[in-house]
Parts: structure tokens; C-alpha cells; sequence
């Protein structure tokens, strides 16, 4: 397990919450958790443990400081509002420790300070990396809380040197007083063409600063494959990929060969990105629609659009009873739920079940957060055959 065995951060970071136990034992706890709040549903399989449960982060997002006179970068310790300096994380990527360590070191050398909340002075306010495991790319997002930067184009210069696996390097601007690390504004593409490309499952995926890409590369692959066999595709199938992202799920989907994708999501660069990919993968039968899941989902019910497959993959906060209505109205044949809050997942599964129209066939947990207490499960619902009634 490398060379991590504790973490001399783990109490006040707050970030690795089961690093006091070994990854067998970490794997044990989950699934008493996954047991006491899933149980009753039926049957759950064994957790997909990950082969090296260390530096699998794949998005790097680190607030900047100054204290005692020196840079720091690192995160806010849990519950509070102070910055935890981080120089060597167990479970972010290795390499976007090394270019949070040159940042620091080209503020210091251009006398860049860090963004003071209070009193607004100061430019560099977080950097979000992002690294596409399979390609070696990688993105660096300067999030400024001042749009005058000295000695930028030197800056940009010497570190796309230092780090030749960057691709592309980009300024949003943030001087809000809010919790959002990204501004709504669109980033100032500085170096490369403004994102970078990954593969998953043999197909290519554009990543873009503000697109949803799971942050667990490895256990991405691994979770997707279970998806496909879960739903048990085929060629007349017309699928629904709900927030969809940059359309991963839905076009590994169509790959295998289906009538229709649709995908909806609410995140216009996401979407943006969602249509290239199509293109990159030569999916000629895929649509996607910028727009509330929600909101559209009601429009397809309302319309008698015909869906046979459904994969779901919301935010923390699940669906909303419009949405989950809306389905029980559209009535496709499979439903593949994946959630990593199993709190509004039993929520919206009693939603789905109340009509008794769908039966969870079965539950598969997957570690896609090794250290930590988060855990991502697939459901797969099936709706009941009237003649079995």
C-alpha cells in the first residue's frame, strides 16, 4: 500500500475518515453500513474492492493561504474555515501533488500572493487539477479572486515545463463571497485547447474544468461494466441516461449496440462536452438535452415518449418526487440506480416501490472512495411483469 500506512494529517484534515483501519477492515465496515440501510430491500453483493485503494483522485481541488509569512495549499479542516496544508495526500494523484508544489514555488518566485476572503486582496484563490488517468493528460485551473496576475505568461511558461504531461491551463475568475470553488464564468483558456481526454472502457471522453467525470478512474471502469451487464441491453432498447455528465454511462451504453440514447443534463459544458464525445466514438444515434432532469423527464411522461432502460445517477441530494413520478409514469422495463448517498437512495427506492410496480433485483456496492465513509452502490430495479401479479 505504498508508503502510507498514517497519515500524520488524518484527525485534523478530517478528509480520510477510516484511515485508523486496514483497507480489509475498511471494506468489512461498509458493508455493515450498506446492510443496516439497504437490507430490506434484498439481496446485496459483496463490495468491488480496489486493488490499490491509494492516490486514485483524479480532480485535485485545493484552497490556497499564506501563513506565518509562507504559501501553503491544502483544504479546510472539517468544520472549520481553516486551511490544512497538504503536501503529500494518500488519495490524491501523485503527480498533482508535484504541480500544487511548483505553484507554490512560481507564487513565491513572482511574489503571487493568495486571495484573502476578507479583505479581498491577494490573486490566487483555489487550483483545481484534473488528470485523465489513462492518457497522462492533464488540465490546471488558477481560480483568482483578481484577474491581474504578475508575470502570467511566464508563470504559465515555466510551469507547463516543469510538467510536460499538462495539456491545458485556464483562469476562472471568482472574487464572490461564496463556497463555490468555480465562478459561472467561463474559464480563460491560457494554454492547450481549454480541456483534456480520457479513456474509459475503450471509448474516448472529453473533460472539461466544470464536467462531471468520476473522480476513481479505476473503479469507474469496473463500476461501468457492472452497469452494462446489470441492463442487459438490446438492440430496440431506447435508453434514458439521466444526469448524465459528459454522457459516459449512456455512450458506453450505446456502444453496445441500442435503438436510441437520449441523455439530459443540466450542465451546459457538460453537454457541450457530451456531443463531441458522441462524435469522437462515432455514436451516430445519441441526443443530448441541456435541461433539468427533472423538468424533462415530466416532458417525456407527459409526451408517452417510450423508454425501456433508465440509468439514474444523481447528485448526493437523489432525485425529487417530480422526477421519480415521472419515471413511475414512463414505466421502463429496467432502471439502474446509482447513488453514493444510501440515505435518498432508500428515500427514492420507497418512491419507486409505493405503486409496487418495480422490484429491486439486487444491490451491488463498490468502493469508488477507499479511506473514507462514502460509499457508491448500483441498484437494479426491474418493473414486474402484470402477468406475474
Amino acid at each position: 500500500m505504498k508508503k502510507y500506512s498514517v497519515c500524520p494529517l488524518a484527525h485534523k484534515c478530517g478528509g480520510c475518515q477510516l484511515q485508523s483501519l486496514s483497507y480489509k477492515d475498511q471494506l468489512n465496515y461498509k458493508m455493515d453500513e450498506v446492510y443496516k440501510a439497504l437490507d430490506n430491500w434484498g439481496r446485496i453483493a459483496p463490495i468491488v474492492p480496489m486493488d490499490n485503494p491509494t492516490n486514485y483522485r483524479n480532480k485535485t481541488q485545493v484552497v490556497f493561504d499564506q501563513q506565518k509569512g509562507k504559501i501553503v495549499s491544502g483544504i479546510y479542516q472539517s468544520g472549520t474555515h481553516r486551511v490544512i496544508s497538504i503536501h503529500d495526500c494518500m488519495i490524491q494523484d501523485e503527480e498533482s501533488d508535484q504541480i500544487l508544489q511548483t505553484i507554490r514555488h512560481l507564487m513565491k518566485k513572482f511574489s503571487i500572493l493568495p486571495y484573502n476572503e476578507d479583505n479581498g486582496r491577494g490573486v490566487i484563490r483555489h487550483v483545481l487539477i484534473r488528470k485523465a488517468i489513462r492518457t497522462n493528460q492533464v488540465m490546471v485551473v488558477l481560480i483568482c479572486g483578481s484577474p491581474i496576475i504578475n508575470s502570467l505568461k511566464t508563470f504559465v511558461s515555466l510551469l507547463k515545463q516543469e510538467h510536460s504531461n499538462i495539456k491545458s491551463i485556464l483562469l476562472n475568475y471568482n472574487d464572490g463571497k461564496t463556497s463555490m470553488v468555480l465562478s459561472d464564468d467561463p474559464e480563460q483558456i491560457l494554454y492547450g485547447k481549454g480541456y483534456i481526454e480520457d479513456e474509459l472502457c475503450g471509448m474516448k471522453f472529453r473533460i472539461s474544468p466544470k464536467s462531471f467525470y468520476q473522480v476513481n478512474s479505476v473503479q469507474a471502469e469496473k463500476m461501468y461494466n457492472i452497469v452494462m451487464n446489470m441492463a442487459r441491453l438490446n438492440k430496440d432498447d431506447v435508453v434514458l441516461d439521466a444526469y448524465c455528465g459528459t454522457g459516459t454511462i449512456g455512450l458506453i451504453a450505446a456502444k453496445q449496440g441500442i435503438k436510441k440514447l437520449i441523455g439530459v443534463e443540466v450542465n451546459a459544458q457538460a453537454v457541450d462536452d457530451a456531443r463531441l464525445n458522441a462524435f469522437k466514438n462515432g455514436i451516430e444515434n445519441a441526443e443530448f438535452v441541456c435541461a433539468d432532469a427533472s423538468q424533462y423527464i415530466s416532458e417525456l411522461a407527459a409526451s408517452k415518449e417510450k423508454i425501456d432502460v433508465l440509468f439514474m445517477d444523481p447528485p448526493r441530494s437523489g432525485s425529487d418526487t417530480s422526477f421519480l413520478i415521472s419515471v413511475l409514469k414512463l414505466s421502463p422495463k429496467t432502471i439502474v440506480y446509482i447513488s453514493c448517498n444510501m440515505n435518498t437512495l432508500d428515500r427514492d427506492l420507497k418512491i419507486l416501490n409505493k405503486s409496487n410496480e418495480y422490484d429491486v433485483v439486487g444491490i451491488q456496492p463498490i468502493d469508488m472512495f477507499p479511506y473514507t465513509t462514502h460509499i457508491e452502490n448500483i441498484v437494479l430495479l426491474t418493473r414486474y411483469n402484470k402477468n406475474d401479479k
